[in-house]
């Protein structure tokens, strides 16, 4: 079974998210290992959010995918978005490049491995719920005590020659505003607004994003690196001051009880992005600050994080995508947040990359290349080999 055959098949089973339901995409995987003589045990949530991971781990590498996609509508779409047609070279579908692809890239260049007689020293771990919370997915392994700091590869699509090492901070906020009602024909001569207040809190907010973070050193050189492949893929000159500001999007806003009331309840939904040199405890404190009259509730929080430029993963995958591509490799940091995070606080050393379009990532008309498929294996493949005892 090719790995273009292999992503059609799990692109075909739908495990979106929400609802999180992955039973039957963990027990397809699981099928294909148990195939190739691999152990695995699933580690079961509620509401049928499974896990996969090796039964006997080695603890050298540890090969990692998550099988839950974003939901997908038809409307759109050149196919239905859970067909895994191809067409001029691509293979469309939800999930194809985040990550179904990188998932069958990962199991492909194993089976190929042992193929050639060779015996991978590498365990598998495939979890649930990375386009969420990670509760039931990473968090919840993580919990459980069953790994110990290693080499991490996360299948996640990547610029092809360029492997992903760190990410910014996550900071996800909700704020409570109450504002002091009466006649919506008086204000703004009396009353106070809890829509504006929020409102207030976010032109601040587009002040904070105006100043740009520096770190220095060789944190630093990789984050201008990294600035020049975004504004690149993005085709937006603007793309270059993502990695160095605080990103904010205010996800929901809902508030007010009737157009001629001035509104007495607020609620803002922030997710935030954080740059290096970015402390998110003083940038709470600021919003609250701005933020008179609200209660802050702290949803999620995650300081950027990187794994070393200079660990032997790193080196690893880098000589094997130039030995691939023809062309010198350079590790980049991203814009967004993945299981890495969780990973490298508890000080395992992270790499991603893997096959995909980064532009059709959760949009209509996701697709990969079948050449990406095919080159991210024997990437892959020399990845593990390099970890195997004996090497070549």
């Amino acid at each position: 079974m090719d790995v273009v055959h292999l992503t059609r098949e799990l692109v075909k089973i739908k495990s979106e998210n929400p609802p999180g339901n992955t039973q039957e995409v963990i027990h397809y995987i699981k099928g294909f290992l148990d195939s190739l003589g691999v152990r695995t045990e699933v580690i079961r949530n509620r509401g049928g959010r499974d896990n996969l991971i090796s039964a006997h781990l080695n603890h050298h590498l540890l090969l990692c995918g998550h099988v839950d996609v974003v939901p997908a509508m038809a409307d759109g779409w050149r196919h239905p978005p859970f067909s895994a047609e191809i067409e001029e070279g691509y293979l469309y579908g939800r999930g194809s490049t985040d990550m179904k692809g990188g998932c069958a890239a990962l199991l492909s260049s194993y089976k190929r491995l042992l193929d050639m007689g060779k015996e991978p020293d590498a365990d598998f771990l495939f979890v649930c719920d990375e386009e969420t919370s990670g509760t039931y997915g990473i968090r919840c392994v993580l919990s459980k005590d069953l790994l110990r700091p290693c080499d991490v590869l996360i299948a996640e699509p990547c610029p092809e020659l360029n492997p992903n090492i760190g990410e910014k901070g996550l900071c996800r906020i909700n704020l409570h505003f109450r504002g002091e009602p009466g006649h919506g024909s008086l204000y703004p001569t009396r009353g106070v607004s809890a829509v504006m207040e929020a409102y207030n809190t976010l032109d601040y907010l587009r002040t904070v994003h105006c100043h740009e973070y520096h770190v220095g050193g060789e944190v630093d050189a990789i984050i201008e690196q990294s600035s020049a492949v975004l504004r690149d893929i993005l085709a937006v000159d603007e793309a270059k001051h993502v990695l160095r500001r605080v990103m904010f999007n205010p996800g929901r806003i809902e508030g007010g009880e009737k157009a001629n009331i001035v509104a007495q309840h607020c609620d803002l939904q922030l997710d935030i992005r954080v740059p290096w040199g970015c402390s998110i405890p003083d940038l709470i404190a600021d919003i609250a600050r701005h933020s008179p009259g609200a209660t802050v509730e702290e949803v999620s929080i995650s300081d950027p994080s990187m794994t070393s430029p200079d660990c032997r993963l790193v080196e690893v995958t880098c000589k094997e995508i130039s030995r691939v591509y023809g062309s010198p490799a350079q590790p980049i940091v991203q814009w967004a947040a993945s299981d890495a995070r969780y990973l490298r606080t508890e000080g395992f050393r992270v790499v991603e990359y893997g096959p995909g379009e980064i532009t059709s990532l959760h949009a209509v008309n996701e697709r990969v290349s079948i050449e990406s498929l095919a080159k991210v294996t024997s990437v892959f493949e020399g990845i593990i080999r390099g970890f195997t005892a004996g090497g070549d």
